[in-house]
This record gives C-alpha cells, sequence and structure tokens, in this order.
C-alpha cells in the first residue's frame, strides 16, 4: 500500500510512525512532515495538507492508495469530499458531520437528542447576558469556551467572575460563547476509529491539560498516560452512556464516516462518564501516547474500515504503559517565542528505538542547520514501562539527561496514577 499522512505535527509524526511499521506499506508520505518523520517516509514539505487540489494532485503524482488524516486543518477545508469524490480512498470526518466539534451549539443539542450525559451548559450570544448570569452565580466555578472551531482546549476554567469576563472577550469575537458546569473527576480521552457500521476503541489515556497543578491557564495537552487504570465496568458505562449512543445517533443524523472519533470524557466520582467535547479528530498528546503501545497493523484496521468491517477488528497491545511528557517553548501557550535554539537535538535522539523512551517531533524547524522552535509545543518524550511510575521515570530520565534548559515541561505527568485507587478524586491535571 501507498499511503499519504496529512500533518506536521508530534500526533501526526505519531501516526506515520504507526503506519510505517505495518508490513503492508511499500510507500509511505507526510505532507508535509517534519524533520523526524524523514527518518522513515518521504517528506512533502511543499505540499499544502488543507489544500484540496494540492492533495490530490499529490495522489496522483505518487500512486496513492490510502490518504489518512488526523489533523485538523484539512478537515474544515474540504479535503475529505474533494479528493473522494476523485476517486481516492480517504479516512476522516467530512464537512457535514465536523460540526461535532466545530459548532458546539450544535453537539449539545445533538446529545440532548441521545440521552448522552454532559455537563449543564448555556450559550452565550452578547457579553451584557453572560456578565448577568455570571454575577447571579458569583464565585461558582465554570468553564468557558468558544462555540466555534478553535484549538480544543482553547477554554478557561476558573470561579473568578471578572477572568472568565475577561476571557469570554476574547471569545466573543469569533461568535456565542459555551459557560459549562464544571465536573470534577478524572479526564480519559476514548480515541475510535469508527465507520458507517461500527467502531474500533483503542486505549483510554489521560490527559494533562493545563500549565501546571496550581496554574489552571489552559494549553493544548502537557502530558498524558495509557492506559488509563479502569475496571471493566467503567470500560462498559462509557460505551453504553457514550459510545453506543454517539454512534447510532450519528448514524440516524447521517453523520457517520470512515476516520477518528475522539471523546473528551470527565469520570466523576463513582467513575460516571460525562462527555465534555467530540474531536473528529485524534487528539495531541493522547495519540503519542497510546500509539506506543498498539501491536495491531493500522493498514489492516483500513482495510477493515473500507469494507465497514472495523468493528470485526480484535486490537491487540503491549502489556507497557507509557508517560508522555510535552516539551514547550517559553512564553506558551500565550505567547509562545519563535526561533530558540533547541539543544539536545540529534539525529541519534530523534530515532525511535523499540526499548527506549520514544521522541515524537512538534513545532520545530530548521534554521541554518540548527534546531528552533516554530511553534509552541516542540517535542514530546514518551516513557514507556511494566506500570505507569516505571513509563514516568524513564521518560523524566531522558530529558534530564538532555538538559533542555530553553524549554519547559512539567514535572508531575502520570504523578496522580501512582497510586492504586481507580478513582483518584485529588488528582489535578
Amino acid at each position: 500500500m501507498r499511503v499519504l499522512v496529512l500533518g506536521s505535527g508530534a500526533k501526526d509524526h505519531a501516526i506515520a510512525w504507526w503506519f510505517s511499521k505495518s508490513s503492508y506499506i511499500s510507500a509511505l508520505f507526510v505532507a508535509p512532515g517534519n524533520m523526524s518523520t524523514e527518518d522513515f517516509a518521504t517528506n512533502l514539505p511543499h505540499i499544502n495538507p488543507a489544500n484540496p487540489q494540492e492533495v490530490y494532485a499529490t495522489c496522483v503524482e505518487n500512486k496513492i492508495d490510502f490518504v489518512f488524516i488526523g489533523t485538523e486543518a484539512p478537515l474544515f477545508t474540504g479535503v475529505v469530499e474533494y479528493i473522494s469524490h476523485k476517486g481516492i480512498t480517504v479516512f476522516g470526518a467530512p464537512s457535514k458531520s465536523i460540526k461535532l466539534e466545530g459548532d458546539r451549539a450544535f453537539s449539545r443539542s445533538f446529545t440532548q437528542r441521545h440521552n448522552i450525559p454532559v455537563p449543564k451548559n448555556a450559550l452565550f450570544a452578547e457579553s451584557s447576558s453572560l456578565e448577568k448570569y455570571l454575577k447571579l452565580h458569583e464565585g461558582e466555578q465554570f468553564i468557558i469556551k468558544s462555540n466555534s472551531v478553535a484549538p480544543s482546549r482553547v477554554m478557561l476554567n476558573s470561579a473568578d467572575t471578572d477572568a472568565l469576563l475577561e476571557y469570554a472577550k476574547l471569545l466573543f469575537t469569533k461568535g456565542p460563547v459555551l459557560l459549562e458546569e464544571c465536573v470534577h473527576g478524572i479526564p480519559a480521552t476514548c480515541t475510535l476509529l469508527v465507520d458507517n457500521h461500527g467502531y474500533l476503541m483503542l486505549p483510554i489515556t489521560s490527559d494533562y491539560t493545563s500549565v501546571s497543578k496550581t496554574n489552571t491557564t489552559p494549553t493544548g495537552g502537557m502530558g498524558a498516560v495509557c492506559p488509563v487504570p479502569l475496571i471493566e465496568e467503567v470500560i462498559e458505562k462509557i460505551i453504553e452512556k457514550i459510545v453506543e449512543p454517539t454512534l447510532y445517533g450519528m448514524k440516524v443524523e447521517q453523520l457517520a464516516y470512515r476516520g477518528v472519533l475522539t471523546l473528551s470524557l470527565i469520570l466523576k466520582e463513582g467513575m460516571e462518564p460525562v462527555l465534555v467535547d467530540y474531536h473528529v479528530r485524534f487528539n495531541d498528546p493522547a495519540t503519542q501516547a497510546m500509539v506506543p503501545i498498539i501491536k495491531t497493523d493500522l493498514i489492516e484496521i483500513l482495510n477493515a474500515m473500507t469494507r465497514n468491517e472495523v468493528n470485526t477488528i480484535k486490537l491487540e497491545t503491549t502489556d507497557d504503559c507509557t508517560v508522555a511528557v510535552v516539551l514547550a517553548s517559553p512564553g506558551y501557550p500565550l505567547k509562545p517565542i519563535m526561533d530558540i535554539k533547541i539543544n539536545g537535538i540529534t539525529n541519534v535522539f530523534l530515532m525511535n528505538v523499540e526499548d527506549k523512551p520514544l521522541v515524537f517531533c512538534g513545532a520545530i524547524g530548521l534554521k541554518d542547520g540548527i534546531p528552533v522552535t516554530t511553534g509552541g509545543r516542540n517535542l514530546t518524550i514518551v516513557g514507556r514501562g511494566k506500570n505507569i511510575e516505571d513509563a514516568n521515570k524513564k521518560a523524566y530520565a531522558l530529558i534530564q539527561n538532555k538538559r533542555f534548559s530553553d524549554l519547559w515541561y512539567r514535572e508531575d505527568i502520570g504523578n496522580s496514577f501512582f497510586k492504586t485507587s481507580t478513582f483518584i478524586s485529588d488528582a489535578t491535571f
């Protein structure tokens, strides 16, 4: 098979690396790719993955069998429809389905129609009504987020009314905002590979979404652990209350597709799942945490999806646990500094060897041959071990050995899971 992966970030690196291990691969391309994907694939750095015409021309030129979209931009520019109408097999959500992520008012009405548990919420079209509501609920903790397409964690979690209103000013420039109750519990990311008749659930992860345990400034994700230690009863609850009604609703409302559907959940006290958001793509850094423990050949999965038989695939995983730690540029998430030289990166360091921590590249470029920051999150280091504590030690040992003095990272990824309880009530992510 000749495969094209669209993207350049750390999660796209992880997806391409998963493809590279397939016994069915004859050629692997990544557009545009990054400085690490070129070690096992052909980068197409001059191709804009969000341009349907460019993607199609690339498919024809390179005789591509499958196009896989796990990142955002190509989904929102009509790449899926354009190249599928041209006869190219593509895996990704079409425009009619992306409103599950891109229109939170729609997704909340969707969940109401299909009896899917979500936080209490209200949509506000302008600031005065929001201010009036917040003043009536002074001191209560809320989460505020944009209703429209935005990076998945552009939101604020706060009990400070003034802070919520100030943040809302930024969001109102793009349209209405959604205010939700703050639900406490364990964050869980449930990733599904879906087709028109079923799904395959990938290992469940838990993401660390804020700057630190005490600073709740939202980020794109500073780390993740996989798999989350859940008993079978809890997984059955997720399937019964979230997964199955979601897929039923997608089918009856003609939103079903072949691609990725990610469910961002909170597991409340009593391990009751609540849906926080839908994403019609892979999440970062959940992807980097889960891919290393999956043994099943990705192309076998995609072949089943083309026949709408993905539910016949039995996912095989290793017995490992992973801890993924994101290294970010100074100033991230508010104003990441660009063009900072990153010490410690060599070709050997970037090679992913099976028995060592894995390294996935994010916003890194070369300037005069030297690695520099080109965005906020630059590297994801993934430690693997017999349990989460072991994986944590291996990830941080590599980071400390390399001494990435110019980048910052959270020092507590996975710590909350060192406890043996299946519910960690004081966990902060």
